[in-house]
């Protein structure tokens, strides 16, 4: 990887840091440890090269597409990007759990693991959809309409859906 290269990688894995209103610090606290803020630090400055796991594994962290920290790439892509996918989990806690009890249980999960306990909306990826649409035994295009008629999606998610039915 060129010096420059890093660098720019670097920028791109500050700036997602300082947006999400972390420090080094923050990383390593909110990591429980498994991101030093030393290491973070080092490829943020270009000082050390990040492999492809580890970037993904960062990304991940992040919440972000792998994509978005590679340098070359605009936010968001050329055109507007779809809409994200956005469960609102006070409405998914009003719906019967014999309807909604295997998308409860992902949601904790992905909670879980991302320690994000708001409690109020949880952002799932395209991979979730298709994944629940697995468990559901529907297309994601189907079980997206499912969703929103129990008011846990917003609407918009059809564009996005729809998008990526497209590819």
């Amino acid at each position: 990887m060129s010096s420059e290269y890093a660098k720019q990688l670097g920028a791109k894995l500050r700036a997602i840091r300082t947006q999400q209103g972390l420090s080094l610090h923050g990383v390593e606290e909110k990591s429980q440890g498994r991101w030093k803020a030393v290491v973070v630090g080092s490829y943020e400055r270009g000082d050390r090269a990040v492999t492809v796991q580890r970037l993904a594994e960062l990304a991940d962290f992040y919440g972000v597409p792998v994509q978005e920290l590679l340098p070359g790439t605009t936010p968001g892509g050329a055109a507007e990007p779809p809409p994200k996918l956005v469960l609102d989990l006070e409405r998914l806690a009003t719906v019967p759990a014999e309807k909604a009890g295997p998308l409860q249980r992902y949601a904790a999960t992905i909670q879980s693991q991302r320690g994000d306990y708001n409690g109020k909306v949880l952002s799932i990826r395209q991979d979730d959809l298709r994944t629940l649409a697995v468990i559901y035994d529907q297309s994601p295009s189907v079980l997206t309409e499912q969703l929103i008629s129990w008011g846990v999606l917003d609407a918009d998610a059809r564009r996005a859906v729809a998008s990526h039915e497209d590819l």
